[in-house]
């Protein structure tokens, strides 16, 4: 349970909303915590810089940890980007060089002001630890450290849109809530009578985000840019690096601690999708307390010991039950000082047909691998938010479905921190394919808990920037590269590695129902196993906090989901609703400025189990907002499908004000594949 802290160092002053003017006229909305002493006595600043509308978007978690900052003695801003939130302007897309050029004229502006001592932090989280590498990478004068939580350096593998080249499921999904977010207008408390024009023309103009990402199917220069490990010397900064298991954004901090050169620290918990303090799994830390330490080092001057300690502290996973919802993790805390390819060593497995063995199988032995096309029903989300039922379930089933080869028990306990890697030979029947590989960590009783996975496109194996078609038949090398973990396997325990040619509802299929024969003598998975486990106490236990906001839940939230299936037609549905919060998190009304928000999800995956054409996707939501005498409300459905050459995305929108319909839009793209 998170501390509440109410007397601080500094006494604080909050401006709900300012102007920051950049050179083309177009102003930014800011939301700012300034100590009352700055006035007299410049303080360091800290920019929190994203497009999810500081007023009513991220108030929540805004105010407690903003506010602590600035009880501790920093300037806080708070930023809508350029055409969200109340700021002017269209929003384009994700992580413009608009976006960085707007960011870098702030960051000039914050170090201008007369309360500021002209020392610049960033921090953020998903799409604000995103844009903190990327702004570091541009090196602007003023920026003295960052905190990247839940980030990437790799947009094209590592975000949610593409990964190991397959098309993700959840770039509808955020495509889609990114118009309704995109759909809310600016407050006219605030910006006054020259919002509803701004809103219509913000609407005319947003783009269909699914489809704009769908476009780039390869790792083109779209991909590249943002992706700062592109050029690692460009960030010549200090940064700290957050990450949770639970989270899609955890292989990040794993290169960006080994390839850095400056100074650096990460922490590496079981966590979803959110803000350590906040952190579930359980346990959180004291995340703030951690980056006041952080800020007091590069922003102060202070003399702290920050730097001293590992590199990495990591939550190490011990063995522990499937389970679909999990508050807790279980496991310690270790100390990773060094590389990861200097603190583990690779051990051989081999694929064998009774199993899996250390040594490798003589001679050729082939194995044929097509897999249902609702293979990965059980694998919970692929970016976890810290909701009940997102968590990977028992993998038995979804085993049952693809190859499977299962260690002897293990005779002691095995420690394994950093990426497995997988390799084999195979071919295929078809010029299009992808190959799927699991690592489980099977109790005595037979239960299996994924532990990692990975996946690959079989027609990018000449290169992410190019698709070749296989030749069928013809034997190719591939290489599979899992998610990075901390897991320590318990002795009496099975490792089991599993393959598979689909992963649904996870990734979208591929055109034609593919056989790959893979050779069992030429496979191996290197596991990277910890040449020595060293606890460590971790990071402040103690999560603190200031003040959240004044908030009213008018109706509680929750998040449902179910499997159906249909025995005539072999068809399953797979169903998530979020009823009242897209999270979860319920229908609420900020009281100090008087704003409603209720945001409502639904997503329906149906897909025949021998047909990959019959994939079919429909997403439904309702984003509303307001107040007496000013509410709006968006109705969006997106429909997704796929024919042999082409992705075909579709979608309509309707907006109301004050329940009068003012806004409609249809969208129809086919998209090649």
């Amino acid at each position: 349970m998170k501390k509440l802290i109410t007397q601080f160092p500094h006494s604080v002053s909050v401006t709900e909303h300012l102007w920051i003017v950049l050179k083309d006229g177009t102003r930014l909305a800011a939301r700012m915590w300034l100590p009352l002493s700055a006035a007299q006595h410049p303080v360091p600043a800290i920019l929190e810089y994203i497009p999810y509308r500081k007023r009513d978007g991220t108030r929540t978690r805004d105010e407690p940890m903003h506010g602590y900052f600035a009880g501790h003695g920093y300037a806080v801003l708070r930023v809508d980007m350029r055409g969200s939130g109340d700021s002017d302007g269209l929003l384009a897309d994700e992580y413009l060089l608009q976006e960085h050029e707007d960011a870098l004229e702030v960051i000039d502006w914050i170090n201008l002001q007369g309360w500021c001592n002209g020392s610049v932090g960033m921090m953020g989280k998903s799409w604000g630890g995103f844009n903190c590498l990327q702004l570091a990478a541009r090196r602007p004068p003023a920026l003295k450290a960052i905190i990247t939580v839940c980030s990437t350096d790799d947009r094209y593998n590592d975000d949610i849109h593409y990964k190991g080249g397959c098309l993700l499921n959840d770039n509808l999904w955020w495509g889609g809530i990114m118009l309704a977010y995109q759909s809310r207008p600016q407050d006219p408390q605030l910006v006054g009578d020259s919002w509803y024009k701004e809103w219509l023309n913000r609407l005319e103009n947003m783009p269909f985000f699914p489809a704009l990402w769908m476009e780039h199917p390869l790792k083109d220069a779209y991909w590249e840019h943002g992706s700062v490990g592109e050029d690692w010397q460009a960030i010549t900064c200090p940064v700290m690096a957050v990450g949770g298991w639970a989270d899609s954004y955890s292989n990040a901090v794993f290169r960006l601690m080994d390839n850095l050169d400056v100074p650096r620290k990460a922490i590496l918990g079981p966590w979803a999708h959110i803000y350590p303090q906040d952190g579930t799994p359980e346990p959180a830390i004291g995340f703030l307390q951690e980056a006041v330490s952080w800020w007091d080092r590069w922003l102060k001057q202070v003399d702290n010991d920050v730097l001293e300690g590992p590199r990495v502290q990591a939550w190490l996973n011990d063995s522990q039950r499937p389970n679909s919802q999990r508050p807790k993790a279980f496991g310690e805390w270790i100390a990773i000082d060094g590389n990861t390819d200097e603190v583990t060593q690779p051990q051989s497995w081999h694929l064998h047909p009774g199993g899996l063995e250390t040594e490798p199988l003589a001679g050729e032995y082939l194995r044929s691998v097509c897999s249902v096309q609702n293979h990965g029903l059980l694998a919970g989300e692929w970016m976890g938010a810290g909701v009940f039922g997102e968590s990977p379930s028992d993998q038995r089933m979804d085993e049952g479905m693809a190859e499977c080869f299962d260690s002897e028990p293990l005779g002691e306990s095995l420690t394994i921190y950093g990426f497995p890697q997988f390799s084999i030979t195979l071919s295929s029947d078809k010029p299009a394919a992808m190959l799927y590989v699991r690592l489980s960590d099977v109790a005595p009783d037979g239960a299996s808990t994924r532990v990692s996975h990975g996946w690959v496109n079989l027609s990018h194996l000449q290169g992410q920037h190019q698709n070749v078609p296989l030749r069928p038949g013809e034997k190719v090398s591939v290489s599979v590269q899992l998610d990075g973990i901390a897991w320590r396997f318990a002795a009496g325990h099975r490792l089991r590695v599993s393959l598979a040619t689909t992963f649904w509802p996870m990734i979208w299929p591929m055109a034609e129902v593919a056989t790959l024969d893979v050779d069992l003598a030429s496979s191996r998975l290197l596991l990277p196993v910890c040449r020595q486990v060293v606890p460590c106490a971790g990071p402040n236990p103690q999560p603190e906090t200031a003040a959240n906001t004044p908030l009213t839940i008018l109706s509680p939230g929750r998040v449902e989901r179910e499997l159906r299936y249909d025995v005539v037609n072999d068809s399953w549905q797979s169903i998530t609703e979020g009823v009242g919060g897209v999270f979860g998190e319920g229908v609420y009304r900020f009281d100090d400025i008087d704003t409603t928000v209720d945001h409502s999800l639904r997503r329906q995956l149906t897909v025949n189990n021998q047909d990959p054409l019959s994939a079919h996707y429909l997403l439904t939501q309702s984003m509303k907002i307001g107040r007496e005498g000013w509410w709006t409300e968006t109705d969006i459905v997106l429909e997704m499908r796929s024919d042999l050459t082409h992705f075909i995305v579709s979608g309509e929108m309707t907006v109301q004000h004050n329940g009068e319909k003012v806004f409609t839009r249809d969208w129809a793209q086919r998209i090649a594949r």
